[in-house]
């Protein structure tokens, strides 16, 4: 019996990793043992935590600051002890948040250029942990609210905007919370704790709505590495990668609603391991090179993006690839939220985004020029029989007709005009055209030509016409005597 395989427009997604002089070089990545990202990126910026002495930084660079970074490049060096995580805003790309060992939560505002100079000033200072905050975390819908995690145990929500806590949860957890994350629609809270529990969590409500999962629905075996594995979800595309930290690879799975869920697509493999991932928002990929995701890898001392490509002979925007998706815009206020209140993403369009490849013509299709020529200078095209420039036209030879040698047919030419190159024609583009000045005889003289040309060509056009015509009648008689005379055979 055939196997039957599974239809998916992510079966053929391969990775692959940018030439060296794209990417980020000489960064000193954290060392830190804490289990984060270590980085985070939007359409403008790339930020990554670096060693510092004295306390904690990360650097931010522009996306197209790429090659070797200077020792000397300014850094975002406000806390006092080592930065554990930072996530760039969904609603403005110029707003990041950070937490430290420092037991604080700090928000940052970006200038237009990047940094010039070291920021240590914060926009919002957020104190309310006992003990080191690790986990950072966006709302993805309401502006301005921010989740914070440490290991108190505790997990607070705030309003950037006020300073102040919307939510407290402190009786949620017994021990170390080790990862958090929002729903679509940032409603649910799932949480994963060092008492290998998951629970999912209505902040709002401060209820815990489900715990310790009895039955995965899927199961699946990787390697018997012992690093952490860091998780990316494409709502989009219902992809999940799964980058290994101190692993060199990243491994990828659809899901599906139907069993078994989970199917494993790829892995993407390389030489280095990987301290830290960054992962591009839908909105900052390259569309018209069908760049599903991309990520930013980070090795010892530089940062190497990776891009995920679904590979098509179309260079036109792929619908099917690329639908409606999250877009900058909030779609409700923190104070919103805390009401009760429930929004979707605003979703944009990624064919704004979209770029024609080179060659093509980005205003529209182009009009067929040989379309709209008329036959007969179809036909003496074909002929490949053009008057010399500065001869007369020959009408008995364009009224002969074609003949058929077997040799390949040129492309067809328009007729060049030979009037156009005429001494006279070329004194009449020459002259210097002035206010209240009257027309030389060379002026009169070239116009003459041309409209005898305009003439001739009008009188060629008309014979050409006739002659196709009688040609079109003979071929129709002889279509219809070959019919008559045509033999029957029986069957």
């Amino acid at each position: 019996m055939r196997k039957v395989v599974r239809y998916s427009k992510y079966r053929h997604v391969y990775g692959q990793a940018v030439k060296s002089d794209q990417c980020y070089d000489d960064i000193r990545v954290s060392r830190t043992t804490w289990d984060s990202t270590f980085s985070s990126v939007n359409p403008k910026f790339l930020a990554i935590i670096v060693e510092a002495s004295g306390g904690g930084a990360f650097i931010v660079l522009p996306l197209s600051r790429t090659g070797r970074i200077d020792k000397a490049y300014p850094t975002v060096c406000g806390h006092t002890a080592p930065v554990l995580d930072i996530e760039w805003c969904p609603h403005n790309d110029h707003v990041i948040a950070s937490g430290s060992e420092d037991c604080t939560v700090m928000v940052w505002q970006v200038p237009e250029i990047g940094l010039t100079h070291p920021l240590t000033e914060p926009v919002v200072a957020l104190e309310g942990h006992t003990k080191r905050v690790g986990i950072i975390s966006w709302h993805p819908t309401a502006r301005n609210v921010l989740l914070s995690a440490g290991c108190d145990n505790l997990i607070v929500i705030w309003n950037v905007g006020t300073g102040e806590p919307l939510i407290v949860l402190d009786d949620m957890h017994s021990e170390v919370i080790y990862s958090v994350c929002w729903n679509y629609n940032g409603s649910l809270l799932c949480t994963a704790c060092r008492d290998k529990c998951i629970r999912v969590i209505n902040p709002r409500a401060g209820t815990i709505l489900a715990k310790n999962f009895e039955e995965p629905i899927a199961l699946q075996e990787l390697d018997t590495s012992n690093g952490v594995l860091l998780p990316f979800y494409d709502y989009d595309s219902n992809v999940i990668y799964l980058c290994g930290k101190g692993d060199s690879s990243i491994r990828y799975f659809e899901v599906t609603d139907e069993a078994p869920y989970v199917h494993f697509l790829n892995t993407f493999t390389s030489k280095e391991p990987q301290r830290g991932m960054g992962f591009m928002p839908k909105r900052g990929l390259d569309v018209s090179k069908c760049e599903i995701a991309r990520f930013y890898k980070l090795h010892e001392r530089k940062c190497e993006p990776v891009v995920m490509t679904v590979p098509r002979k179309s260079d036109m925007f792929q619908d099917d690839l690329f639908p409606d998706t999250a877009g900058p815009e909030p779609a409700m206020e923190a104070e919103e939220w805390a009401a009760g209140q429930d929004a979707d993403p605003v979703l944009i369009s990624l064919r704004e985004g979209y770029m024609l490849s080179r060659g093509r013509d980005a205003r529209g299709p182009r009009r067929n020029l040989l379309a709209a020529r008329p036959k007969a200078l179809r036909q003496h095209s074909v002929n490949s029989q053009e008057p010399k420039r500065n001869e007369p036209i020959n009408m008995e030879l364009l009224s002969q007709e074609p003949q058929r040698n077997g040799n390949k047919i040129p492309p067809p030419v328009p007729p060049k005009s030979p009037g156009l190159t005429s001494p006279a024609v070329a004194n009449a583009t020459t002259v210097p055209e002035t206010e209240n000045s009257s027309p030389s005889p060379s002026d009169t003289n070239a116009l003459e030509v041309m409209q005898q040309e305009i003439l001739l060509l009008k009188k060629m056009i008309n014979k050409q016409d006739t002659r196709i015509a009688n040609l079109e009648e003979q071929v129709q008689g002889l279509n219809l005597w070959t019919t008559k005379t045509e033999p029957t055979g029986s069957v």
